[in-house]
């Protein structure tokens, strides 16, 4: 068994057919999936959809591109208190989106450092770990992680698309990296350098569903059964058989993701 161990299934490009999606993905032997919170406000329609199927938990986070909305409090309480909240719900398992994304800059960066800083804190208190979008913001994204989480904090880097220098800050800090399917890009040469290069027990597989379609089916809509072409070439470049890669990634997501279960 695969997990998609990052994907967006309440985000409209799935409306219509969300029945469909996970059947496929069943039938490509991804039988976990991890769909992600970027909104507050869409925490309890992510948590619904968690409910209803079996094989999927969530996260509770914000993105750092919406950072500005909730920085300075949510709901009338402070953002900390209400990631604290939402968390207590059985299915979330992680704590994110959050991150720094200087590339945008779609919220001002003291905003999306303090939203960081509460995810932080958040995933500390609760013993959950955080799922982390870093883009152009290297040095700032490890400072927080540093002075913010004292050591203490865990998680995963997704979609990782960084340098090798934020791959080993990562790596030393006890983080996990995620692969998307970047990693099939015809241009991703030096991603895939830095795949070769992760430990095999810190590396997880993602979608980012329904965006970053792998190849060969670039130009259509991501959905979480495509998982498996990034696992086929991550087993390439590790010189293991798929079965393999499927197996240590599977078991590296549930080392990280502590209160996940196999559905019964």
């Amino acid at each position: 068994m695969l997990v998609d161990s990052h994907c967006h299934l309440n985000f409209p490009e799935f409306t219509a057919d969300l029945d469909a999606v996970l059947a496929r993905a069943a039938e490509n032997g991804v039988g976990m999936m991890l769909t992600i919170n970027t909104k507050l406000g869409e925490a309890k329609v992510l948590q619904g959809i968690a409910d209803r199927y079996p094989q999927v938990f969530c996260s509770v986070g914000v993105h750092p591109h919406d950072a500005k909305d909730y920085v300075k409090g949510y709901e009338g309480d402070t953002l900390f208190n209400q990631i604290k909240t939402l968390a207590q719900h059985p299915k979330v398992v992680g704590i994110g989106e959050t991150g720094l994304d200087y590339f945008y800059d779609n919220s001002p960066r003291e905003d999306q450092i303090g939203s960081f800083s509460d995810h932080i804190r958040a995933s500390i208190d609760l013993n959950l770990p955080l799922i982390i979008h870093t883009r152009d913001a290297d040095d700032d994204t490890i400072a927080c992680l540093k002075d913010v989480g004292q050591g203490k904090a865990k998680g995963v880097f997704h979609c990782f698309s960084g340098s090798t220098d934020l791959a080993q800050q990562a790596l030393a800090l006890g983080f996990y990296i995620s692969f998307s399917g970047i990693l099939t890009f015809k241009n991703a040469e030096s991603l895939r350098q830095i795949a070769q290069e992760v430990p095999l027990n810190r590396i997880l597989v993602e979608t980012d569903a329904p965006f970053l379609t792998p190849v060969p089916h670039r130009g259509k809509r991501n959905e979480p059964a495509f998982t498996r072409y990034t696992a086929e070439l991550l087993a390439n470049l590790k010189s293991l058989s798929y079965s393999e890669i499927e197996k240590i990634t599977t078991n590296n997501f549930f080392t990280l993701f502590e209160k996940a279960s196999l559905p019964s």
